[in-house]
């Protein structure tokens, strides 16, 4: 079989609100979302068609607290590509997703840093064609 990243885990302050931004925001879908007991949940999100999903993590702890939305060190550390870069920028910024930038062309494609309501770095990005 061969191998693929299944998901990440992302630590969120809470469940619902981690659902409520990645999918009701950012239009991700809603994969699974399972009662382990004890306060604990099995949720995962996905954009839609990707092979790789997030595990909604709910932090536990003083130090998983202190690492929500800080897991990337400060940096941009989530990448979400798309075949349609201002279609998603309107979108996302109908849903008052929140863009530090605005968007830029660099060699590579159209990016914009976003970040989501936990701190964390996001591009939006549109790689550019490579040339035949």
């Amino acid at each position: 079989m061969p191998q693929h990243l299944a998901f990440v885990s992302l630590l969120v302050p809470d469940y619902d609100a981690g659902i409520a931004f990645y999918v009701s925001k950012m239009g991700f879908v809603l994969l699974e979302d399972t009662d382990m007991g004890d306060g604990k949940r099995w949720v995962r999100v996905a954009p839609k068609g990707a092979e790789t999903a997030f595990l909604l993590a709910r932090a536990v702890g003083e130090e998983q607290v202190a690492a929500i939305g800080n897991q990337g060190g400060g940096r941009v550390w989530l990448f979400l590509q798309t075949d349609d870069f201002n279609r998603d920028h309107a979108a996302m910024s109908a849903n008052r997703v929140h863009f530090e930038e605005q968007p830029r062309d660099e060699p590579y494609g159209r990016v914009a840093v976003f970040c989501d309501p936990f701190g964390n770095r996001w591009d939006l990005i549109q790689f550019s064609p490579k040339p035949a």
